[in-house]
């Protein structure tokens, strides 16, 4: 094990861009390391604590304020955090920024165009999306704002999973020492 700082990863990106498949397994490297990390995911979050909140702006705001604010209590804990949140808007992620604190947040793009992220969809939300079926999904009727200055980008389009986890375990490793 090493000396780290209780960071948190903050991995955004449009539905089935990567966030998770990659979050989790940052998550079981880390702990294979020794260093104590909470894995917090979207639809988990959505389900245990924001179960109250819809897809508006007003109520994604409020999820990812939640969000936020348990990653923070979670670092003040001495834990890493990886966070695996669409989080739609740059609003949004500034202001989860604003609560973790400048130096404990570190946002990475998964970057995925629309058409590789509804090939990869299992859930079948882009095709629900594109039927009518559902309103308000993210890159399809409701705005995706790409972040205007990530600690990292990566491409899972143009990447396989275990490159871009090589990419994201290396960069997260040298935040941990910071």
């Amino acid at each position: 094990m090493f000396k780290i700082s209780p960071i948190t990863v903050w991995l955004t990106g449009l539905p089935s861009s990567g966030k998770t498949t990659l979050g989790t397994l940052l998550v079981k490297s880390l702990k294979e390391k020794d260093v104590e990390t909470v894995l917090l995911d979207g639809d988990d979050v959505r389900k245990l604590v924001c179960s109250d909140l819809g897809f508006s702006n007003d109520d994604r705001f409020e999820n990812i304020r939640r969000a936020a604010s348990i990653a923070r209590l979670l670092n003040n804990q001495g834990v890493v955090v990886v966070c695996c949140f669409v989080s739609p808007l740059e609003l949004m992620r500034q202001n989860a920024k604003k609560i973790i604190g400048d130096n404990l947040f570190f946002e990475v793009f998964i970057d995925a165009d629309v058409e590789t992220c509804s090939k990869r969809d299992v859930k079948g939300l882009y095709s629900k999306a594109r039927q009518g079926i559902i309103s308000d999904m993210t890159g399809i009727s409701a705005p995706y704002e790409v972040p205007e200055n990530p600690r990292l980008t990566i491409k899972t389009s143009e990447t396989t999973v275990s490159e871009a986890f090589e990419i994201l375990n290396k960069n997260v490793e040298i935040w941990l020492k910071e």
